[in-house]
């Protein structure tokens, strides 16, 4: 099993972001962090990096959920989706919870990662 979930999508890089973004909010999940890392390599080692974003995706009552089953689950969290351009493909690419979530080694965990799992695959679909 993979540890993500991936897949190319036909637009441009910006469109690429608002499309994701789209889809996760009508899937419950809002974007709790936006981490520009073309413009970090940019800004801090003064490298040219190919348009690259992790956007940290969270759903909260599955948050909830995992936090209850599993005290320090928030090491895992939140779920990241990686849009990158390369060449003239953009791609994007989403953690596997359940995969993930498997050395946690908790059934209540395995439960809400088969279910964020569930919706990131509708996610993938709308794109």
């Amino acid at each position: 099993m993979s540890y993500f979930i991936t897949k190319t999508i036909e637009t441009n890089f910006d469109e690429a972001i608002q499309k994701v973004t789209e889809a996760l909010t009508k899937e419950g999940f809002g974007i709790v962090t936006d981490f520009n890392v073309s413009n970090a390599f940019k800004n801090k080692l003064g490298i040219d990096f190919r348009p690259y974003r992790v956007l940290g995706a969270c759903n909260p009552p599955f948050a909830r959920e995992a936090i209850d089953a599993e005290e320090n689950i928030g090491v895992l969290l939140p779920c990241n989706v990686v849009i990158q351009q390369k060449e003239n493909e953009i791609i994007v690419s989403a953690v596997n919870p359940t995969s993930t979530m498997e050395a946690v080694n908790n059934e209540k965990v395995s439960k809400v990662a088969n279910k964020i799992h569930d919706k990131l695959k509708k996610v993938f679909e709308a794109l």
